[in-house]
């Protein structure tokens, strides 16, 4: 635990000095009560039990006195709380490779599944923003607390060829950042707005320095925004992924990966032509473990759905730095009420 102001910790010595005039003042009590002989007399008929309850008071304020001032000092800690991000990002894998039918029915059928499954799932203050990924991203359905919207883009996806799946990360993460470019040195892809507004496309024509100037923050500290990213091939065309992640990174969005099919591969065959595609796991691991995220392998339809229902929970449990000043402030006012209540029971008096 640490303290935002720890300066207000030098107010605990009032606490021992409060502590030696409580027992001054009772030796000053029992000099009084000894000059009276009567007093005395009652002071033996009330009996060890009933002298030791008049403590219970004071000590009960004593104690909430000290937790006041330690919650003064402002503390902190790493506590687990239930926190919701605002915007999440499903970045799906729309290649031919997902026509494969290892997963029943086909790998894009249960993806769809799953994915609306897990959007019905969310509370309607989530805003939910779907993207689609071949060899080009897009934006299929901006962010949205309307789940028929998210449901109708969803049943929209087109099979396309090549994948690319940094393209994926970075249009996710222009949804989440509208007013910002992305760029990628070595790869030389910007994020662009089109002209209408109404879409987001990927130009690996970029000209220029990149205009993203704000400094990097610790990855994973961006609680108000995530990306699921499913895939079930390797990166064919495009933008390096794992670059793409470093910038997610920088941004502190963490990105959930979802790996889809065999690592082994399979042989599918599309409009005359056939390929071997193989699940990339190392890079989907990679991606994950740079934005602080986490990878899943789903090989069946039900593993999907697992997974899906299993990365919410995770989502909505975070261990962060918390202030906790709260939960001194309402133990200190338990232990003064407990205090006084039990002095005007007892005594007829509040202290």
């Amino acid at each position: 635990m640490s303290f935002l102001w720890p300066d207000s910790l030098w107010l605990l010595l009032a606490v021992p000095l409060l502590v030696g005039l409580y027992i001054v003042v009772l030796r000053r009590r029992k000099k009084l009560a000894l000059r009276y002989a009567s007093l005395s007399m009652v002071r033996e008929a009330i009996g060890v039990g009933q002298r030791a309850r008049r403590h219970v008071p004071p000590i009960l304020f004593l104690i909430g006195l000290t937790l006041m001032i330690v919650a003064m000092a402002r503390p902190t800690a790493v506590v687990t709380l239930p926190t919701q991000h605002e915007t999440i990002i499903l970045a799906m894998d729309v290649s031919g490779s997902m026509r494969a039918v290892d997963v029943q029915p086909t790998r894009l059928a249960a993806a769809q599944e799953a994915a609306r499954a897990f959007i019905n799932d969310q509370p309607h203050n989530v805003k939910i923003g779907v993207v689609s990924f071949a060899g080009t991203a897009a934006v299929v359905q901006a962010p949205t607390e309307n789940r028929e919207d998210l449901i109708a883009a969803i049943d929209r996806f087109q099979l396309q060829r090549a994948t690319a799946i940094g393209s994926g990360i970075l249009v996710s993460l222009k949804a989440i950042f509208p007013d910002v470019e992305f760029d990628l040195r070595a790869s030389n892809p910007r994020i662009q707005t089109s002209d209408t507004g109404k879409g987001l496309s990927l130009d690996n024509k970029a000209k220029g320095p990149p205009k993203d100037n704000e400094k990097p923050v610790a990855p994973g500290s961006y609680q108000s925004a995530a990306i699921i990213l499913l895939t079930d091939g390797q990166t064919t065309t495009g933008p390096d992924p794992v670059e793409a992640a470093r910038m997610a990174a920088d941004r502190g969005v963490r990105i959930y990966t979802v790996g889809i099919g065999t690592v082994q591969g399979e042989i599918i065959g599309w409009e005359g032509w056939s390929m071997r595609v193989r699940l990339d796991e190392d890079t989907l691991k990679t991606i994950a473990n740079i934005t602080r995220g986490e990878y899943f392998y789903a090989g069946t339809a039900t593993d999907l759905k697992k997974v899906y229902q299993g990365m919410n929970s995770k989502m909505v449990l975070q261990k962060q730095q918390s202030e906790i000043t709260a939960l001194f402030v309402a133990a200190a006012a338990v232990f003064v009420l407990l205090g006084a209540g039990l002095s005007l029971a007892w005594f007829n008096r509040l202290l």
